[in-house]
């Protein structure tokens, strides 16, 4: 009984469960026993970073913005932040989450393999997130805790090969060969941005131009991008910028109205008594919070990705990697920071909209969705590159203003779905994890959890299933 009880409560605690798949992982591998040592203790002394970087988030910078933003307007602040919304849904379901993640890498191989998709998805902590918006989507379908981990984990491995190769055609035209894929669950957004690109400079134009060999579409590459500006690349900066800026309004707002002191945030309790100082260092405290989160999210991806990576390459040599979304920044650097700009640009038009729609009619109180810049900053970036690959400067422009647009109503759309995380003042903000658990929310409302369980199922079966029908007959002939 003993045994049993230790066993539970090891099973029970994130960290030591975490710790145990990188064990089994790295065991799986053959490394030697100082390795094995290492990765086991790097992973759970990252999940301890991960989970005090979501505490210290959760009851400090998050939870003051939204009690001051709600003060200012009478109205809910939600800030879109994939690693907030992650940690805090990662600490209650950590043994689904955990067991997701593991079974959803190895899914991913068995359909590179066997099925139509031959790419191996490496971005680590976007398969983290991914597991952890299924566990919270299929929580809310009622499904039992062993449908919910056969169920995540098939639909993260079909996720995890499916969306690196509908893009593929577009990663192809930013990099100019086929070696790799874009692993990065913001996949339909950047098809949007880069369709939308397109539809700007009509394909007839296109061949018109390149025809007469007298006008070319201008790229974002021969623009001479003030040199001053590049300190905006580093995400630690300019989410320090960009949350004082929202700290110094809000807090300004209020302290105008109210002495601070009243509020339900921690002002006082930290011992300031000037809100220029107080947001300063709110700002700088929401800032380092994300970067202890991500130094933690590294250290715990760090041991498990190459292990699996290893395994993978034995089983299915012939796959392409797909990588995280950084690996375009170097083919247009200045298609990502106009791309960020505009993209966060529609984000504050959607928030002011917000705003306004909440002044105008009293009887409605919509979550104002307020500009996350890490998400604007990745997705908004990386779109903006694939934008500019199809339609020069004018569809990065417009096309990565759109996408600001498009995460700001998804992230907004998909908040019902949050369950008991919807009161967290954060939400999903990259557009793969909106759709499917917006998807997966509308379903469980008109669905049993048996028959959204054997959706699950068929999604990752019949792929493979046609795939090597296919492949028998083309040996046959």
């Amino acid at each position: 009984m003993q045994i049993l009880f230790i066993i539970r409560e090891v099973l029970a605690t994130p960290a030591l469960l975490v710790g145990l798949v990188t064990l089994f992982g790295l065991l799986l591998q053959k490394k030697h026993a100082a390795h094995i040592v290492k990765g086991t203790i790097t992973t759970i002394v990252g999940f301890v970073l991960l989970s005090t970087g979501s505490y210290f988030l959760q009851n400090g910078a998050l939870k003051d913005f939204s009690v001051l933003f709600n003060y200012d307007f009478n109205i809910q602040g939600v800030i879109p932040n994939m690693e907030a919304v992650s940690s805090l849904g990662f600490t209650q379901h950590a043994v689904e989450v955990s067991m997701i993640m593991l079974f959803g890498m190895i899914a991913n191989v068995i359909i590179a393999r066997f099925g139509p998709f031959p790419y191996i998805f490496l971005t680590g902590h976007h398969t983290l997130y991914m597991a952890c918006l299924l566990t919270i989507a299929f929580h809310q379908s009622g499904m039992s805790a062993w449908q919910i981990t056969v169920a995540g984990s098939l639909v993260l491995g079909f996720l995890m090969s499916m969306l690196p190769a509908l893009i593929q055609k577009e990663m192809e035209q930013v990099t100019g060969n086929n070696k790799i894929a874009l692993g990065h669950f913001s996949t339909i957004g950047y098809i949007i941005a880069a369709k939308t690109s397109y539809m700007i400079v009509s394909k007839s134009w296109k061949k018109q131009l390149l025809k007469n060999n007298k006008i070319k579409i201008k790229s974002t590459e021969d623009i001479n991008f003030p040199h001053k500006l590049s300190f905006m690349r580093d995400s630690t900066v300019n989410i320090f910028i960009v949350m004082t800026v929202m700290f110094l309004i809000s807090a300004g707002i209020a302290a105008s109205r109210t002495d601070l002191s009243m509020l339900d945030i921690s002002y006082y309790r930290q011992g300031f008594h000037n809100w220029v100082i107080y947001s300063l260092i709110q700002g700088a405290q929401f800032s380092g919070a994300i970067y202890i989160i991500l130094a933690g999210v590294r250290m715990v991806i760090a041991e498990i990705v190459p292990a699996f990576k290893g395994i993978a390459k034995k089983i299915v040599p012939n796959a392409k990697p797909a990588v995280d979304c950084p690996v375009l920044f170097s083919y247009a650097p200045n298609a990502v920071m106009i791309g960020f700009l505009m993209s966060f640009l529609g984000g504050i038009v959607t928030m002011l909209i917000l705003i306004m729609i909440n002044a105008c009619y009293a009887a409605m109180v919509v979550p104002v969705i307020v500009p996350g810049v890490a998400a604007h900053f990745f997705c908004g970036g990386s779109a903006g590159v694939f934008a500019n690959a199809q339609g020069g400067v004018k569809g990065c422009i417009f096309s990565s203003f759109v996408h600001g647009i498009l995460i700001s109503i998804l992230a907004l759309v998909i908040m019902p779905m949050l369950g008991n995380l919807n009161i967290s003042g954060t939400t999903f903000s990259d557009s793969d994890f909106c759709l499917i658990g917006i998807v997966f929310g509308s379903l469980s409302s008109v669905l049993t959890d048996n028959v959204i369980f054997i959706l699950c199922v068929f999604c990752f079966v019949v792929p493979i299933l046609v795939e090597q029908v296919k492949r028998y007959k083309n040996i046959t002939v």
